[in-house]
């Protein structure tokens, strides 16, 4: 009996541990013994422009799994995804015949046309799962900003890493009952858990501002031979960032995932991530710091003998010599001596406090990743010198943002503005989750001393370095900047960085573009003609686009037709732009015109400096003798077109809509021409989402 008692003790003791101590985990194998879940995605909300037009969004595709104790026919099965999904035969062979594993996926995010042919072959033991893929419609567009997702929808860069959280939503699942082999239970029970969809996004980009930019900021990018190219483009009055791109870039539906250093290189959004020295724009910030501070006023003059000395340090103006000057000459002609003079009227600690105030030395907080806070050197060891060289855009390194909301706080009538880029988060049914409005950070400067600043950018554009920015009837401010490269802690010769800051209308400010050209190699390396036409190209579609009204009829009325000065000698195009009203500056001394900015058939203020692009009579091209192969350049803009006709050491003729893309060429693509041949295009409008 007592033996008896032990024995029912033990059974009552395993018991206990069975129901109670290992219970709940017993349940959860049993469960997965018995069951088979799957997940159902979620959709990941839309990412759109401030319109409402789509620049992300998650479609259907189906996910391909097989459970290799149901397959009957392993060789079909390897064989149909070999042909209809570009798999290995091997490898799907192994896959669908190892019955050791219950359940295997063959590949996921198949397109509807792929799934449906293979469907057709009704295998055994092969099923199709709705699974989501993310598309982007209009490719490389904006695509530091939107970023791209993992293969999962995860989020991975840009927008999409940032706002992961609430664009991916919440997957659901399908649980259904199994048998022993893994075979799906007829009329067994299923449990099916609803995905609940991600947030959409709208963001204060407009698609049309957008495109004007990217096109803009691509010719700068061909045309100059630069490294890269940005730019961006404001509301100086909100802070919303109406466009802003930064070339190269990539399809944002093909990224180049096999060259980590290449995909992280061109996913930077250099506009918010990058440093550099701002050069002769920064002399913004010191003119409305002067001015503001009283520490000099309209009526104050300047010697420049080309240089100023500052504790015992000479530091060069760009001209040789700018002589005796007003305040408004001094901006016009950018003289550095009379910024240098401004800087150091002001003194360490009060420009110091001007810097901070207009947002220097901190991230502006745009809502984009990756944003930087730039360089501020430590008020404690500037010496005079270095407060000069700042007071004209050296020692000091900037992001593109930061400069351009600081120029909009100088303009727009005092007020430092919160630069954003995300307008809303809102759900399918339109509920607003969480709203951005326009934010005044602080007031930097007074009303009147802006409109002092506004008076003489304008003065920069209509008198001075920034001619090439003018747009036939409206008053445009803008200013010029070109600075030094470094490379470990030394000025890299002959690299710069060029860029031109504009804002319209003048009277009125709403718009600030901005365009940076990083290592201009065609010529010019001011930034009045790498940067600037491409800036009034943005401009005038801005001032179009908005329906804003010329403010001098006479003016806008006043305008010339650039003429095709392509194939000419370089004096005998210089003639004919004179003749036309306009003005020449060359990449080169002497030689035929291959190529020029802007187009034949634009129209331009007088006075206008048309950029143009020479091959020097004995200029040898890399091209192996024989005939050349003409390259296809459908679809390319002008600079773009010219660029790829260059390296075959041939020339381009272009007629046609100046802003447009090539869209038809003569000769046809594939034709063999002799060197130094010429290739005619015609221009004409972008097609959508290209």
């Amino acid at each position: 009996m007592l033996l008896f008692m032990v024995l029912f003790l033990v059974v009552i003791i395993k018991l206990f541990d069975l129901q109670v101590v290992q219970a709940e985990w017993l349940q959860e194998q049993a469960t997965g013994q018995w069951t088979r879940s799957t997940t159902v995605a979620a959709d990941r909300g839309s990412i759109t422009d401030t319109n409402g037009i789509v620049l992300a969004q998650s479609g259907t595709a189906d996910t391909i799994e097989a459970a290799p104790n149901e397959v009957t026919d392993p060789k079909g099965v390897a064989r149909a995804c070999a042909e209809i999904l570009g798999l290995d035969y091997d490898t799907a062979y192994e896959r669908v015949s190892d019955e050791d594993r219950s359940w295997v996926t063959l590949k996921r995010q198949v397109e509807p046309e792929q799934a449906d042919a293979l469907r057709a072959y009704n295998f055994k033991g092969v099923y199709f799962t709705v699974d989501t893929k993310r598309y982007y419609p209009f490719k490389r567009f904006l695509t530091q900003v939107i970023g791209y997702t993992t293969i999962d929808g995860i989020g991975q860069d840009g927008i999409e890493a940032a706002y992961d959280k609430y664009l991916a939503g919440t997957p659901g699942k399908l649980v259904y009952e199994k048998d022993s082999s893994g075979r799906e239970i007829p009329y067994g029970s299923e449990t099916y858990i609803e995905p609940i969809d991600g947030y959409n996004i709208a963001l204060t980009v407009d698609s049309v501002v957008q495109s004007s930019l990217e096109r803009a900021v691509e010719n700068a990018l061909e045309v100059n031979g630069a490294k890269t190219a940005m730019g961006i483009v404001m509301n100086v009055n909100t802070g919303e960032v109406l466009g802003i791109t930064t070339k190269p870039d990539f399809d944002l539906n093909d990224p180049p995932r096999s060259d980590y250093e290449e995909l992280q290189s061109l996913s930077r959004n250099r506009v918010v991530a990058d440093s550099y020295e701002p050069g002769s724009v920064f002399k913004i910030v010191t003119l409305a710091s002067a001015l503001n501070e009283g520490v000099v006023t309209e009526d104050s003059t300047f010697d420049c003998p080309g240089y100023k000395i500052v504790e015992g340090q000479r530091i060069k103006c760009w001209a040789t010599d700018h002589g005796h000057q007003t305040l408004a000459e001094g901006v016009q002609n950018s003289c550095n001596p009379v910024f240098m003079e401004l800087a150091l009227r002001l003194g360490n600690e009060t420009f110091y406090e001007y810097l901070y105030a207009f947002g220097f030395g901190s991230s502006t907080n745009s809502g984009m990743s990756g944003e930087s806070s730039g360089i501020l050197r430590d008020i404690q060891y500037v010496q005079s010198f270095d407060l000069a060289r700042i007071g004209f855009g050296q020692s000091v390194a900037v992001t593109a943002i930061q400069m351009a909301s600081a120029a909009s706080a100088a303009v727009n009538g005092g007020e430092l503005m919160q630069p954003y880029i995300v307008k809303e988060i809102y759900t399918d049914d339109g509920e607003i989750i969480t709203k951005n409005e326009p934010t005044v950070i602080r007031r930097v400067i007074s009303e009147e001393v802006s409109a002092t600043v506004r008076e003489m950018l304008v003065g920069v554009v209509e008198e001075g370095s920034g001619k090439n920015a003018a747009v036939p009837g409206y008053a445009i401010g803008g200013k010029t900047g070109t600075s030094q490269k470094y490379e470990d802690g030394a000025i890299a010769q002959g690299k710069y960085i060029s860029s031109f800051l504009a804002f319209a209308p003048a009277d009125d400010p709403q718009f600030l573009v901005y365009i940076v050209v990083d290592e201009p190699t065609a010529g010019s390396i001011y930034g009045s003609t790498v940067a600037a036409p491409f800036a009034r190209e943005v401009l005038e579609d801005l001032l179009k686009y908005y329906g804003v009204q010329p403010s001098d009829t006479a003016a806008a009325e006043d305008n010339v037709e650039v003429p095709s000065v392509s194939g000419m000698s370089l004096e005998a195009a210089r003639e004919a732009l004179e003749e036309a009203g306009l003005t020449a500056a060359a990449d080169g001394s002497s030689g035929s015109v291959v190529a020029q900015s802007p187009l034949a058939g634009a129209t331009a203020a007088r006075g206008t400096q048309v950029q143009l692009y020479v091959s020097e009579p004995d200029e040898v091209y890399d091209v192996a003798p024989g005939d050349v192969t003409v390259p296809d350049l459908s679809g390319k803009t002008a600079g773009a077109a010219y660029a790829a006709l260059k390296e075959l050491g041939l020339t381009l003729n272009a007629a046609g809509e100046p802003q447009g893309v090539v869209v038809s060429q003569n000769p046809a693509a594939g034709s063999a021409i002799a060197p130094g041949g010429s290739v005619s295009v015609t221009l004409g409008e972008q097609e959508q989402g290209q």
